[in-house]
């Protein structure tokens, strides 16, 4: 069996060496022992009856052997690794600087032009109609409607100066502008793109009075504009200017010309103002209550830690401190120290008499809640607090169990960040 299967070996080697010469090249470095194991490992020997009419490999090779066939071979993984598509050209959009100066010449020049756009004091403005109608849905609509004389199309743009018309009709040829023209004319033609649907220039624009052009003097005004030209990133940012800024912003000239003109974008700022002023208050009560929290699951750790451990001069009544004990590291046994000796000397001790005996009744009180070992627990009067919350009332039940849920869950906060003693 092992000649015959170098045999087929060898065949199939000769015949793949017309196609590929690498794979012939590693065949015919391997010994013919190992061959014969490869290739007889997984064959199966039977003898059949009828014999099947379709022949293998093998039985073409060698006719004499056609009770033996080849298994076939084990499926392809599933995971296949695929080819990732080459983006399509058209998300890679590059505009050689060469193409846009040839634009702006073309406008500039003005050879070949049809139409004569006329603005304020009867200047002309010469532009092209196709460029135009490509350009703007909105102007080539225009152009459609307009009479022709002498092949000279005649359109008017009213309320707009003569240099914001010239810095708009020159964007729409070559996407450029100056930066001079953009500082005094950019609510012109921030108005210009939204009136004839331009939303390179829109957003040109928007990004240019984002960009630090804002004041407390102009933005109630820019706010307005910008919810006529339907900006809604515009809107946010002086939205938020007004928010942040409200006490200067509010008694500026636009301020009370808004008040006049449109008292309904002045409540909203003002409910808006008051929501953020709410907000703010929400968040510092928030942080102080948490901050509360804390603080009394620090007392807890620290009042176990000084009734089992002991800290410095004070410990449970059961262990000898080490008089070369060093100074404890945990920032609240300090404080709490003195209040334990302060509890343990006083000669008042009647409940609401001394403000320190009622907070140290109250901690003690406090951990009897959160403890979960009452027997084996060594803080004093622990069992004895959790024997009288039979006494308490419902209400006071709930108020002492919703303050324990609260430290807990204060401590599970603080996580791996808590105080080590």
């Amino acid at each position: 069996m092992s000649a015959l299967c170098y045999d087929y070996a060898v065949l199939q080697l000769a015949e793949s060496n017309n196609y590929q010469s690498m794979a012939a090249s590693e065949l015919y470095s391997s010994s013919s022992s190992s061959i014969g194991e490869t290739f007889c490992g997984y064959i199966d020997v039977q003898i059949e009856d009828d014999y099947s009419t379709e022949l293998t490999m093998m039985e073409i090779l060698n006719p004499s052997s056609r009770h033996c066939y080849i298994p076939k071979p084990p499926p392809l993984p599933r995971n296949v690794c695929k080819r990732t598509p080459h983006l399509e050209l058209r998300n890679f959009v590059s505009v050689p600087l060469e193409a846009k100066t040839a634009w702006d010449r073309i406008f500039k020049e003005g050879q070949g032009a049809d139409v004569c756009i006329i603005t304020e004091g009867n200047s002309c403005i010469l532009a092209h109609c196709n460029v135009l109608s490509v350009a703007s849905p909105v102007l080539g609509s225009l152009l459609l409607q307009s009479k022709v004389e002498d092949g000279m199309r005649y359109i008017k743009v009213p309320g707009m100066p003569y240099e914001a018309v010239h810095a708009f009709i020159r964007f729409l040829y070559s996407s450029c502008y100056e930066k001079e023209t953009m500082d005094k004319f950019v609510l012109h033609l921030l108005l210009l793109s939204h009136c004839y649907m331009i939303p390179s220039l829109k957003r040109a624009c928007t990004s240019y009075l984002g960009d630090g052009w804002l004041t407390e003097e102009n933005v109630v005004d820019v706010l307005q504009l910008a919810g006529g030209c339907d900006a809604p990133r515009l809107s946010f940012i002086c939205f938020r200017m007004v928010l942040k800024n409200f006490k200067s912003i509010s008694s500026t000239e636009g301020w009370k010309v808004m008040r006049q003109v449109n008292p309904k974008l002045e409540q909203e700022l003002l409910e808006a103002v008051v929501e953020t002023d709410s907000r703010k208050r929400e968040r510092l009560r928030k942080r102080e209550e948490r901050k509360l929290y804390l603080q009394l699951h620090e007392a807890m750790e620290a009042l176990l830690h000084i009734c089992k451990d002991g800290c410095q001069t004070i410990g449970p009544r059961d262990k000898l401190l080490k008089g070369s004990q060093g100074i404890c590291s945990f920032p609240a046994c300090k404080g709490f120290e003195h209040l334990v000796r302060h509890f343990a000397n006083c000669k008042v001790r009647v409940p609401g008499g001394c403000m320190h005996c009622k907070r140290m009744w109250q901690l003690l009180e406090l951990h009897s809640r959160v403890c979960d070992e009452p027997g084996t627990c060594k803080v004093p009067l622990c069992r004895h607090f959790k024997l009288k919350v039979l006494e308490r009332s419902k209400k006071d039940e709930a108020l002492w169990r919703a303050l324990a849920s609260k430290v807990t869950a204060a401590g599970i906060w603080l996580g791996p960040f808590a105080p080590k003693h």
